[in-house]
């Protein structure tokens, strides 16, 4: 429980990376003793969202490298979960998604564009009824989610929508290679503009 907590504020941003974790100060925040901030400490270092330091632990800093080697291994699946989509989508899916790409297109602050980006990825995921490839998923996200970009660009919204049109076009087509491009081709962009963005902070 105590794990979930710190690991849903983190990834919400609360602690951003290279913020040093300490059991104590940690113990305070959510009003247990030292014993259980320390195992779950232990397991989120263990998901390589935080690392141990001199003081104790802090949360992990991705290098253009690490954001590379996620996309790598996140690229692959991704499309495979699209190109499955659209193979086993069914109407429900098809619905789900639509709401999701609407509910974007109708949203004025980042946050919710961000919470529904994640939701229609996900949602997509669970049309291509592969529990293995969407758990796997799940895991880069956070990997990936420790590291928040700069706000987007309204531009850079409306971009991610097309792109997210295009992946939807082709799963309610049942297009299999026409989602695997179109997916691609939106994690590449994204792979980029997170690099992109990465060196410029640390440059």
């Amino acid at each position: 429980m105590h794990y979930l907590r710190v690991k849903s504020d983190l990834l919400g941003g609360r602690f951003p990376p290279g913020t040093v974790l300490l059991e104590t100060a940690l113990g305070k925040i959510y009003g247990v003793s030292r014993t259980p901030m320390r195992e779950a400490l232990a397991r989120l270092a263990q998901d390589r969202l935080i690392e141990r330091s001199a003081r104790g632990f802090v949360v992990r800093e991705r290098s253009p490298e690490e954001i590379l080697a996620i996309y790598e291994a996140r690229i692959p699946l991704e499309t495979t979960a699209a190109a499955l989509a659209a193979e086993r989508r069914g109407s429900v899916d098809l619905e789900r998604l639509e709401h999701l790409l609407e509910a974007r297109r109708a949203a004025q602050d980042p946050a919710t564009h961000s919470a529904l980006n994640e939701q229609f990825h996900r949602a997509l995921r669970a049309a291509a009824r592969s529990e293995v490839i969407a758990s796997t998923l799940d895991q880069l996200d956070d990997l990936l989610t420790v590291y928040r970009p700069n706000r987007s660009s309204t531009k850079m919204v409306d971009r991610t929508i097309e792109e997210h049109e295009a992946v939807l076009d082709a799963v309610r087509a049942g297009n299999s290679q026409l989602a695997t491009a179109a997916m691609s081709a939106h994690l590449t962009r994204m792979r980029d503009l997170r690099v992109a963005s990465l060196v410029r902070r640390s440059g």
